[in-house]
């Protein structure tokens, strides 16, 4: 079924509403957190922001989820040495965190840990605390990866977040 509202929420929703809750401060504050993160442990973390789908997803019903994969695949998150790349999705017209996993840290944590850090960044969303709820996410993605791939190395991914 077509959800009117939902529709209408991305259709208004654009890049200047990106710019809104992250500016390009929050955006070099993300960055730093990332790289910080990664510095203390081998694993992968990308961050992307979508301000929302397009009219044929939403037409297609496409959850936030379904995009997530997608994003993750189009990234590469994937393609990491030790399948240990973590990408944090945020779409902002849904307000909606979804977390996708590589098949190496995902085998060491269940969906519950994923899940957790995404209902605390998306009740720091809805109090209009993004760039906290952003750095909160990846320094919670960042000490899950520090159980698990505590040596440092090389950095595959971009630790720049993108804007898609």
């Amino acid at each position: 079924m077509v959800n009117l509202k939902r529709i209408f929420k991305h259709l208004v929703t654009g890049h200047l509403a990106v710019l809104r809750v992250l500016p390009p401060r929050a955006m070099r504050a993300i960055e730093h957190t990332v790289r910080q993160s990664e510095a203390a442990h081998g694993g992968q973390i990308r961050f992307a922001v979508e301000p929302a789908l397009d009219i044929a997803a939403l037409l297609r019903g496409q959850s936030a989820r379904q995009r997530a994969i997608e994003v993750f695949s189009q990234l590469k998150v994937w393609d990491t040495e030790h399948n240990n790349g973590v990408l944090i999705y945020l779409l902002l017209a849904d307000r909606d965190v979804e977390i996708v996993a590589d098949r190496g840290i995902h085998a060491r944590l269940g969906n519950a840990d994923w899940e957790t850090i995404c209902r605390e960044m998306e009740q720091a969303f809805r109090q209009e605390r993004f760039e906290e709820g952003v750095i909160a996410g990846i320094k919670a993605v960042g000490s899950h990866m520090q159980r698990h791939y505590p040596l440092r190395q090389s950095n595959e991914l971009p630790d720049k977040p993108i804007v898609l």
